[in-house]
């Protein structure tokens, strides 16, 4: 009998359901790269708006109470005992993630006062100067305690976004497809040739073998970019120059071609991207994913048998998965910053008891992460958040040697797409794509202007 998980916590929305279209990890590509012409918002005072995708609670799905409960739980206890007050603004998930909405707000100067980033977007909104400094307001030895996961979010030694969740990338499987196709765990992939001969074993007229993501958006990049890194490539080198057109890039977009073009990765998500409908209706066998499935599996499929394992290798390469997550900001130009400064530290940031518990609420009980702090990780563990099988294993397999999404923008997000989507679903040749996008991206590093890209 091969391993499976039932996974842990309280339920989770899948990632994919929030990223779908052409948005992925971050806001939409298409919105302007730069933030231009952002003003105060309002006098200083009043209430502090906090835009977010989570809620609100009158939905029919269970996960997403949960989660907008998390949020309101938190303003309400912020409110209780501060003079000044923080509102919840949801927004739909679509609209905050694929719309124009947030960064047009900005633009016009009616930005929100705290949101929402992910690191895929933080040049966007650090660039245009409308993220405020959180170092002030942080408690004592937090940046200690946040470690790596703060090296995104940071510029010099000032941080400007904090974390609440840290998402490694894996592949989930179906325990009963691998059980009708005669394979047990020794036949779980450990290379790349591994997983495409599983996944051909695993394909039928009517399940995928291997699903990769396939609409273009900074959520393709950020899965896609594991693959890459594994060969030792990068889009840049240490020093910031282009180092795109590599031998790892190129074998990382065939692995991809390769899926589709020979049938084992459809060029459509089965189940319209809903990851949980799509493995309960037998539609695939195998999905690239990340740890926020757990939860959801929880709350949609709590029967169903599955089980997930690390990233498979290269000839030659070394293990590396890609670690997402969203933050929460402060608008430096928005109705008071420093209030809003304040309370992204008082939620996330403090070196109070609370603000530890209250990471620790989200990472293993409204959702399913790893929490990006360690002593809300240590914690976490100490109250069986992470003792199922799944999540030991993302805790202590997956999510070691997992690397932070690059926080790269539009126009070097949108040529790495181009060369994905050009060399997976449109046929192009492999080299010709990785020069032509190594080429744009060499272009606009020349003129860029703006804290580092790496």
């Amino acid at each position: 009998m091969l391993q499976h998980g039932n996974g842990t916590g309280r339920g989770g929305v899948s990632r994919r359901r929030f990223l779908t279209a052409t948005a992925g990890a971050g806001a939409a590509a298409a919105a302007p790269a730069l933030l231009t012409g952002c003003g105060t918002a309002s006098a200083k005072g009043g209430t502090l708006k906090f835009w977010n995708f989570y809620g609100p609670q009158d939905s029919p799905d269970p996960a997403v109470n949960a989660q907008s409960k998390w949020y309101v739980d938190m303003v309400d206890k912020w409110n209780a005992t501060h003079k000044t007050r923080i509102e919840l603004v949801y927004l739909p998930q679509p609209t905050y993630l694929n719309g124009f909405k947030v960064p047009s707000a900005f633009a016009t100067g009616d930005g929100p006062d705290i949101f929402m980033l992910s690191p895929g977007d933080f040049l966007r909104y650090y660039n245009g100067g409308v993220l405020a400094d959180l170092t002030p307001h942080l408690g004592k030895g937090v940046v200690e305690d946040y470690g790596t996961a703060l090296d995104s979010r940071r510029v010099g030694n000032k941080v400007y976004a904090l974390p609440m969740e840290v998402e490694p990338l894996a592949i989930f499987y179906s325990v009963d497809a691998f059980e009708k196709a005669h394979l047990s765990e020794a036949d779980i992939p450990t290379t790349w040739d591994q997983l495409l001969d599983v996944g051909d074993k695993l394909r039928t007229r009517t399940r995928a073998g291997l699903v990769f993501e396939t609409n273009p958006g900074y959520y393709q990049n950020f899965t896609w970019y594991p693959f890459m890194w594994q060969g030792g490539g990068d889009v840049l080198d240490k020093n910031g120059d282009v180092a795109f057109d590599s031998k790892a890039t190129r074998q990382a977009l065939q692995l991809w071609q390769d899926a589709v073009k020979h049938g084992i990765a459809p060029r459509t998500l089965p189940a319209a991207g809903d990851v949980i409908s799509g493995f309960k209706g037998g539609n695939v066998a195998m999905w690239q994913q990340g740890i926020w499935n757990v939860s959801s599996f929880k709350a949609y499929a709590p029967k169903f048998r599955y089980g997930v394992f690390k990233l498979p290798l290269p000839p030659g390469g070394k293990y590396v998965t890609g670690l997402g997550g969203w933050s929460f900001c402060a608008n430096a130009k928005g109705r008071n910053p420093e209030a809003a400064a304040e309370f992204c530290a008082w939620a996330l940031g403090s070196d109070r008891r609370d603000s530890v518990d209250r990471m620790v609420d989200w990472c293993i009980r409204a959702k399913s992460d790893v929490a990006p702090r360690q002593s809300a990780l240590k914690r976490g563990n100490a109250e069986g958040g992470y003792k199922s099988p799944v999540m030991t294993q993302f805790k202590d397999e997956i999510f070691p040697g997992g690397r932070a999404e690059p926080r790269y923008p539009p126009v070097v997000y949108k040529a790495i797409s181009d060369a994905v989507q050009g060399v997976m679903l449109a046929g192009r040749s492999v080299d010709s794509e990785a020069s032509r996008a190594a080429e744009s991206i060499a272009a606009y590093t020349k003129s860029y202007k703006g804290a580092s890209l790496v």
